[in-house]
């Protein structure tokens, strides 16, 4: 069973910056690949990244392209979102989300449904 633990939100200024942090325990934490979403209210669960086993490999949603950087430490098994220049549109709920199948060629990394354990969510609210 794999637990993960988001930190970091908080309230901040249009402009400002933030860095989530989630740490993972149970499994293999190296062989997960991890990613962060987002839901604000009203709104569906959205992708915002996703990082490989290595951390060599990240992806973004367009929206945060430039602002935002994901990165990891295994060592710590954790995982950050390092968010810059934030809007009030990032305003939402951040969840982290592991994958710990074997993904296959077709995985879509921007889908919910690809990850296999959820965080409990952190808020993060950006105000004009």
């Amino acid at each position: 069973q794999v637990q993960l633990a988001e930190s970091g939100g908080g309230s901040v200024q249009a402009g400002g910056s933030l860095r989530l942090s989630c740490t993972a325990s149970g499994g293999t934490f190296s062989r997960f690949r991890m990613g962060w979403f987002r839901q604000a209210p009203g709104n569906e669960r959205e992708f915002v990244a996703v990082i490989s086993w290595t951390g060599t490999s990240t992806e973004y949603a367009d929206s945060v392209k430039g602002r935002f950087l994901m990165s990891r430490d295994n060592a710590r098994n954790a995982v950050y979102l390092q968010m810059n220049s934030l809007k009030p549109e990032d305003t939402a709920v951040y969840y982290c989300a592991a994958r710990t199948r074997i993904p296959s060629p077709s995985t879509k990394w921007r889908v919910g449904d690809e990850y296999d354990y959820w965080g409990q969510g952190t808020q993060v609210t950006v105000s004009s």
